[in-house]
């Protein structure tokens, strides 16, 4: 009888995985989880300081969270929401979503993940362009080192190469500006506030050179996540916002990852003074105990989805799952888990420690830069300090870093050269502490490899 790890092998393609890695090593089988910590199949207790994928902000094991899935089961397990069909979960988590969004929103719809949530946001501008009689203004820009999902679309808008190469992508019509990454292009002697001059110049050039007739949204993550947890530099947002305004062009926030708390205020947008046309927000949306996301839209983007359903007859987008009733029924508890247990609070309580502890790390041999803000923080290894030359990808230091931090019982996640952390939102100081205490240990021991091997 085969054995679980190898059914996974002979069965499974994992995500964002090297595959030949995958099928020589296997996985590491996750079996159990309680609060901050998960359970391996051969009884190992883990702390998740990356709360899986930056999603499971409230722990794992929330006995609220699961009791309103088993309700919401025993009364209606399903339904759609084409042909105006509802249900009660998805009204009241539409309602609970404008509520609590950070600037004024008209209407929400719903998807399965933050991939289809961009999907949509994308769709929507091309919509919106069209009904405006604006049938030029269809290209998009985003960022590179950007994180915005991996369907073809999302993809496309994502910064990154690894994301594009073989799949063809990015798709036409979809354009990238400067990565605000202080730390990796801010020149010698360059202030952030001129770096962040110098950014928002490229972008009103790139506009000027592509034609802002042509130019229809700007998507930006509030910190970048995936690509490094990019804190923007200083004045960016408040300089961005003016020259999309100047040009007529929608700003999005992309918030599946800073949504709900994660960089100390319930939105992302609330901590950079981001006021956007629609916002995406998936993974804290329901702790990620079921798969949903939302959008959000503006006034006068519904209206230009009404007129255009007026025009051709129906609005003709969504998904089996929008509005999935048991989804939205935890994800809707999941908001009151947040209000209940003062999360913000405990935000607030904690980040000073967090944050305060991975930058007491900025002296490390192996290490360049060290950000953050909120709950959410990475740590940049470099071979040169001085002149910030990074390691060779061939020798792995990220993933060095990363299991020995494993083998001290902590989960954290490497991206390349660059470790990132994002515990629960229920994390405690005394587990603050030993994240700091294992990333410590993590870092030297991988030092000591790399003297003798390098």
């Amino acid at each position: 009888m085969k054995t679980k790890a190898e059914l996974d092998i002979n069965s499974y393609i994992h995500p964002q995985s090297n595959l030949t890695a995958q099928e020589k090593s296997g996985p590491m089988i996750i079996t159990g989880g309680e609060g901050v910590h998960v359970f391996d199949d051969q009884g190992n207790k883990y702390l998740d300081s990356v709360a899986g994928l930056w999603c499971v902000t409230l722990g794992y094991n929330n006995q609220a969270i699961k009791d309103a899935a088993a309700k919401q089961m025993d009364q209606l397990p399903y339904f759609q929401t084409f042909a105006n069909k509802s249900n009660n979960p998805t009204i009241e988590l539409a309602a609970k979503l404008l509520e609590v969004a950070p600037v004024p929103m008209s209407k929400v719809i719903f998807q399965n993940s933050g991939s289809e949530a961009v999907d949509t946001a994308i769709k929507l501008v091309w919509y919106y362009q069209n009904a405006r009689g604006k049938t030029q203004k269809k290209k998009i820009i985003g960022r590179h080192g950007s994180y915005h999902g991996t369907t073809i679309a999302a993809a496309s808008l994502t910064g990154l190469p690894l994301m594009h190469a073989q799949f063809d992508l990015p798709i036409e019509g979809i354009l990238h500006t400067d990565n605000p990454n202080y730390y990796r292009f801010g020149e010698e002697g360059e202030t952030e506030t001129e770096f962040a001059d110098r950014c928002i110049e490229n972008l009103e050039k790139q506009i000027l050179q592509e034609g802002p007739d042509t130019i229809g949204a700007f998507f930006a993550e509030p910190v970048m996540g995936t690509g490094g947890v990019i804190v923007p530099p200083d004045t960016y947002f408040e300089k961005l916002q003016k020259v999309l305004k100047k040009y007529d062009i929608l700003l999005i926030a992309d918030e599946v990852i800073c949504g709900f708390g994660r960089t100390g205020n319930y939105w992302g947008c609330e901590t950079y003074g981001i006021k956007p046309d629609m916002i995406t927000c998936a993974k804290g949306l329901s702790s990620a105990y079921l798969p949903i996301s939302a959008l959000l839209v503006s006034e006068d983007i519904y209206q230009a989805m009404k007129d255009g359903s007026d025009k051709v007859g129906i609005f003709g987008h969504g998904y089996t799952y929008s509005g999935h009733p048991t989804c939205a029924a935890v994800a809707l508890e999941t908001l009151n888990q947040y209000d209940a247990l003062n999360t913000l609070d405990n935000i607030k309580n904690v980040a000073p420690l967090f944050q305060q502890g991975l930058r007491s790390f900025k002296n490390h041999s192996l290490v360049g830069d060290v950000r953050g803000v909120g709950l959410m923080a990475s740590i940049e290894l470099v071979k040169d300090k001085k002149s910030k030359e990074g390691f060779d990808p061939a020798l792995m230091m990220g993933r060095k870093v990363e299991d020995a931090a494993l083998s001290h019982g902590l989960i954290l996640r490497a991206l390349g050269n660059t470790l990132v952390f994002a515990p629960p939102f229920i994390i405690s100081k005394v587990e603050v502490e030993k994240i700091i205490e294992i990333v410590g240990l993590a870092l030297n021991e991988t030092l000591n490899w790399y003297e003798v091997n390098a």
